[in-house]
């Protein structure tokens, strides 16, 4: 069940976050099959060309699909574990936060006018609701991904969304990262997805993209960093369904050193 793809928070994923075109090139979507379900991730990050010693800005896109062998519909998306290679890293360090309170039933818009000083990134992702006897009902929503700050060793990022069916609600998905000490890995990114119209709501598809400059007392910033020391960056991927289900796959992607 391990293949190979990707540096990141498949944050994401979360969230599963298609590509926004800043993939590296060569790129190309994975597949893990669990039992009914098959999961899909893609992503990369740019630039490929890295200094091998010392970190510098790059810029990072992950995209994910969950479906169904059968076609129906899939358990819900509980959490998303990610482990990241130790030559990246993650700084908010000086740059404007938000909290999860401001984000709570507000809808995209107002989300982005309350905390728009705090955006790191931004996407898009699909949700199936599906209520018993009842055709399965797509809704789309933009995502927004916001700096909840650094506190006691842990970041913490909100990715909001916004549904309008059954009735109109806001999602916000909270993302801890830490350091840790795992082999190649470095960092740990851990996506707690809340339950979605009830527990009928699904996360079908996502796409994220996080490309964030600063400065913050004169210093040139970035929320994410990356050196490249040995020809790659990796990262391993778990996500947990509501069923139980797990699915896992090591993502790889090639950099090269300068």
């Amino acid at each position: 069940m391990r293949k190979y793809l990707l540096l990141t928070m498949a944050l994401a994923g979360l969230i599963a976050v298609s590509v926004a075109g800043i993939a590296s090139a060569g790129n190309k979507p994975e597949k893990v099959v669990v039992g009914n379900l098959e999961f899909t991730f893609n992503g990369g990050f740019s630039p490929s060309k890295l200094p091998k010693k010392k970190l510098a800005p790059i810029a990072l896109n992950a995209s994910g699909k969950i479906a169904t062998l059968n076609g129906e519909h899939p358990p819900a998306l509980k959490e998303v574990l990610v482990e990241t290679d130790k030559n990246g890293a993650v700084t908010t360090v000086g740059y404007p936060k938000c909290t999860s309170g401001k984000l709570q039933s507000q809808d995209t818009k107002h989300a982005e006018a309350i905390c728009r000083t705090a955006i790191i990134g931004s996407g898009t992702t699909e949700v199936g609701i599906k209520f018993p006897e009842q055709p399965e009902i797509p809704v789309k929503s933009k995502l927004i991904v916001f700096n909840g700050g650094t506190s006691g060793g842990v970041t913490t990022f909100f990715i909001h969304a916004y549904i309008t069916v059954p009735t109109p609600a806001a999602i916000v998905t909270t993302v801890k990262i830490k350091k840790i000490h795992h082999g190649r890995y470095g960092l740990l990114s851990v996506a707690s997805v809340p339950k979605i119209a009830g527990g009928s709501g699904s996360v079908k598809s996502f796409s994220l993209v996080i490309n964030k400059k600063y400065t913050y007392k004169g210093k040139k910033m970035s929320v994410l960093t990356a050196k490249c020391p040995d020809g790659k960056l990796q990262a391993h991927a778990t996500a947990v369904l509501a069923d139980g289900t797990k699915a896992a796959t090591t993502i790889t992607r090639a950099c090269t050193g300068t």
